[in-house]
């Protein structure tokens, strides 16, 4: 409303600046104007309106605000009041600027997340969290330089000398010799946060926050703009107007204007076409190839500014149409971005720090939490545990499972169709990757992508990063994976996946032999350990499951056997009466945790009676897996820690308050561990625990360790030799402890 008496105010004012003689002409002209779908304002209220206010409110009641404004524009041109209808459009034109403005935040502002309810909106504001991005000149193609190369995992990528760190504010700042970019191209893999980062620019250009050189910008999302046959570009601009309408003047400043197209990948546009198709009119409608050809090769709008977002397989297309033009590259997020996330997801403070250090002491998922979409898939399925179970020490999600609930979500993004071709292609991905991790190989060549029949466009993408070789066009482009992690998970993949036809026909092909695989992490190739992590992941019935549900794949049980008699024998022979056996690598723990089958424990861990780790820093996420296995393992009797120290949480780690609005003043009902211990000793109180020796030598036990290992002394029902051997221990720890020794329920014979 209040608008509307402005835009009413400033037609009064326009009006008075006519004659007696022109008002009088301006009246009797408008009594004959033909408004589209509106009606001539009666005579006898025209000569009524004797003063300019009363004539602009009777316009307004009659017409409506903007309707009124185009009529009194064109009348005044009409009677030769240019000047006048000038400034009256120049003052539509700074309403609509400002009513625009608004129209973005509401459409930007609030978005839903991934499988949430339409009611379930979330604000960009509170969300979004700084990524790393790379920005570097384009590089002429067939020359000597090359494109951005595609990250391979995330924080470690490669960006040549002359990259420079930006972010989605000064994607348009001047660039060292002072020469500010026309055209960005933003590179990402699925789920880097292009969108996103498109939202973000919206909301905080809207604000008045950034790219305060453009009047404009019209964003534009290309899967929705994929259905439009012909067009133009006033029409495209139309799109994203409130009531898609373009005032007149809108394009008249070039320079002011910032078109950004999101997804430019879903066109699927070869952009070859020849230059006398082009169009040079914004009103001209021709096929949507040809307009985003002529915005491109700048022939209508020269002057415009254009953001482009898109995965990697829409760059060569598009380097046909640009010249000297400026690509950046989504990395993903650096290490604070990954913390603050979590904190931006989780509204207790609390919560933020238990999910946090859950993920951080798990050197896979926080490596792939890079990946803002990994990230919130990490947080997602954190909440859910936290709701049941109010802490994580007992989470029952493992690595895998999570890893997988990215990989359906990337094949979500392909669609339901053609199931079978993308089952098919998996399976030749699959091969890559694990002919890649034997050779120790993490970039590939086009002829190995041909030769393991995965060039295809449509799919490729979603699963690797194409670089732009600078060796020579004869060499064709390298391809990676998203992340070393992932091509591990794949690799894993080829091993378990039940494939009926033989997909992969080439010189050199691998056999499905999984004892190869474990005999060699055996013996040297310790590289292969979180392969081989996910190898037991993918064997466990839930996974099974899950590939056949959400994916399509059947993953074969029959590996387990294999796997079952290697974790036996690994330690020693269990098959020597008399013998005592010990599991004394860490990463066996790690193993069956992610099978996280009860059965498959006991049977793996059967006949063996001691724990016997020396020298290893025990991570919240290490000592999960071990407390997972204790729980499950009767016969443990002695645990052996020799040089061991328990961390709970790194004390750089500190709580970001940016951003919070005060979770941290809310009560946390999820309690976590008050000494880094705890996990370990309630372990051992498991029902049915028969454990006797308990050695923590050299351990630097801190005065709550100790308060925990008094209360496994006066609860533990068999437990009679415990061995510190640190003369570190203080006289308030060693008081702890003997409030423990007091207690009728403790058995203890010796204490050394």
């Amino acid at each position: 409303m209040a608008e509307e008496e402005h835009a009413i105010a400033g037609l009064s004012q326009a009006l008075q600046g006519l004659t007696a003689k022109d008002f009088q002409e301006f009246k009797t002209k408008l009594w004959e104007v033909q408004v589209e779908g509106g009606w001539n304002i009666p005579k006898d209220l025209l000569e009524k309106a004797t003063q300019p206010c009363t004539l602009a409110s009777c316009m307004g009641r009659n017409y409506g605000e903007e309707a009124a404004m185009d009529v009194a524009i064109g009348v005044l041109e009409e009677i030769n009041q240019r000047d006048l209808a000038e400034e009256l459009l120049d003052e539509k034109v700074k309403e609509y600027k400002q009513r625009y403005r608004e129209h973005v935040v509401q459409k930007f502002l609030w978005y839903n997340e991934v499988d949430s309810c339409p009611e379930e909106k979330l604000s960009i504001s509170s969300r979004y969290t700084t990524l790393s991005i790379a920005r570097k000149p384009w590089r002429k193609h067939g020359g000597e330089h090359e494109a951005v190369a595609s990250s391979h995992g995330c924080a470690n990528s490669s960006n040549g000398p002359a990259s420079t760190m930006v972010t989605a504010q000064t994607l348009f700042k001047p660039n060292k010799d002072g020469q500010t970019p026309q055209v960005v191209v933003l590179v990402g893999a699925p789920g880097m946060g292009k969108t996103m980062t498109v939202r973000k620019v919206m909301v905080e250009w809207a604000e008045g926050i950034l790219y305060k050189q453009f009047d404009y910008i019209f964003c534009m999302d290309c899967k929705d703009l994929a259905l439009t046959k012909e067009v133009s570009v006033v029409d495209l601009v139309s799109k994203c107007c409130p009531h898609r309408r373009t005032p007149g003047k809108v394009l008249d400043d070039q320079k002011k204007i910032l078109f950004i197209f999101d997804g430019f990948d879903a066109l699927g546009f070869s952009l070859i076409q020849s230059e006398d198709e082009l169009s040079s009119d914004p009103r001209e409608v021709k096929p949507l190839e040809t307009i985003m050809m002529s915005l491109l090769k700048k022939t209508v709008l020269p002057e415009s500014s254009l953001l482009i977002t898109t995965r990697p397989t829409a760059l060569q297309s598009l380097e046909r149409c640009l010249e000297g033009e400026c690509q950046a590259e989504i990395l993903g997020f650096p290490a604070a971005s990954r913390q603050e996330f979590f904190h931006r997801y989780f509204e207790n403070n609390n919560e933020a720090a238990a999910a946090f250090r859950f993920a951080r002491g798990n050197e896979v998922l926080y490596s792939l939490c890079c990946i803002p979409i990994m990230s919130w898939m990490v947080c997602t399925i954190l909440e859910g545990e936290l709701y049941k179970k109010k802490n994580l020490i007992e989470c029952s999600k493992t690595t895998t499972q999570v890893t997988m609930s990215y990989l359906s979500w990337l094949m979500k993004c392909r669609g339901r169709d053609n199931l079978q071709d993308l089952q098919r292609f998996l399976l030749k991905l699959c091969s890559l990757a694990a002919d890649g991790i034997w050779k120790h190989k993490v970039h590939f060549e086009e002829k190995e992508i041909k030769e393991h029949g995965l060039d295809q466009s449509d799919l490729l993408p979603l699963f690797l990063n194409e670089k732009i070789s600078k060796k020579s066009v004869a060499h064709g482009n390298v391809y990676s994976f998203t992340h070393l992690h992932l091509q591990e998970l794949f690799a894993a993949m080829f091993y378990v996946l039940e494939d009926e036809e033989q997909t992969v026909k080439h010189s050199g092909a691998l056999w499905k032999d999984l004892n190869v695989v474990l005999e060699n992490y055996s013996k040297s190739r310790k590289d292969l350990n979180f392969m081989v992590r996910f190898l037991f992941g993918l064997e466990s019935q839930k996974s099974i499951e899950y590939a056949d549900e959400a994916i399509g794949c059947r993953i074969s049980p029959r590996a387990r056997g294999d796997m079952l008699r290697w974790l036996q024998t690994r330690h020693g022979d269990i098959s020597q009466p008399g013998q005592v056996l010990k599991v004394s690598e860490l990463d066996t723990f790690h193993f069956l945790f992610e099978m996280n089958e009860k059965s498959f424990t006991r049977s793996a861990l059967g006949g063996f009676t001691d724990i016997d780790l020396q020298n290893i820093r025990l991570t919240f996420y290490d000592q999960m897996a071990l407390s997972s296995c204790i729980r499950q393992w009767d016969e443990l009797g002695c645990v052996t820690l020799r040089g061991c120290s328990f961390e709970l949480q790194d004390p750089r780690e500190e709580v970001p308050r940016s951003g919070a609005s005060g979770a941290g003043e809310h009560p946390c009902p999820h309690e976590e561990p008050h000494a880094p211990i705890q996990p370990l000793c309630r372990a051992l109180q498991h029902p049915g625990s028969h454990l006797r020796v308990l050695r923590l030598r050299w351990c630097q036990l801190a005065e709550s360790c100790c308060a925990e290992l008094g209360v496994l002394l006066a609860q533990h029902p068999s437990l009679t030799q415990l061995e510190l051997g640190d003369g570190a221990l203080g006289d308030a720890a060693v008081r702890l402890l003997c409030q423990g020794l007091r207690q009728p329920s403790c058995h203890l014979r010796v204490l050394r």
